[in-house]
């Protein structure tokens, strides 16, 4: 069976940030597997916006905990949707109240998860032709229409 490989800049690039190594470990482990993603680690809000600063590529996915030290998930996916617009966010917590309310059409997955979980929504959220709700007016001028 001969083996398909992609071209280098095929792959999606998906920046994970958390505080915890393990975490970190985890998903990078969940989204190497088959090759189809560029994976950046970050283990606070200050090395991830450094990291999305210095990397010229595009970043389609961040993943973040929700709850860090320092910076909060929702405060560094603010800080690096200034610069990276298109950028599809997916905060994860385990929090074991309440619900999260996301109004930037930002993602939510709930920690423990099983890694099909994380694979699909990371899949659905980099899927070329996927928008948020408020990209309805960029799309089309980018159709150029």
């Amino acid at each position: 069976m001969e083996t398909k490989l992609a071209p280098p800049n095929s792959k999606v690039t998906v920046l994970i940030v958390d505080d915890d190594i393990q975490i970190l470990q985890l998903l990078q482990s969940v989204l190497t597997q088959d090759d189809e993603y560029n994976v950046l680690l970050a283990g606070s809000g200050a090395l991830a916006l450094k990291q999305s600063k210095d990397f010229k590529g595009e970043i389609k996915v961040l993943i973040t905990d929700f709850q860090m030290p320092g910076m909060s998930g929702i405060d560094l996916a603010t800080a690096i949707t200034v610069d990276r617009p298109k950028l599809k966010v997916l905060l994860m917590s385990g929090f074991p109240d309440g619900m999260l309310i996301l109004n930037e059409g930002w993602h939510f997955l709930a920690k423990p998860f099983v890694s099909s979980q994380l694979r699909a929504l990371v899949v659905g959220l980099a899927a070329p032709g996927k928008k948020s709700r408020f990209a309805g007016s960029v799309s089309e001028a980018e159709k150029g229409e």
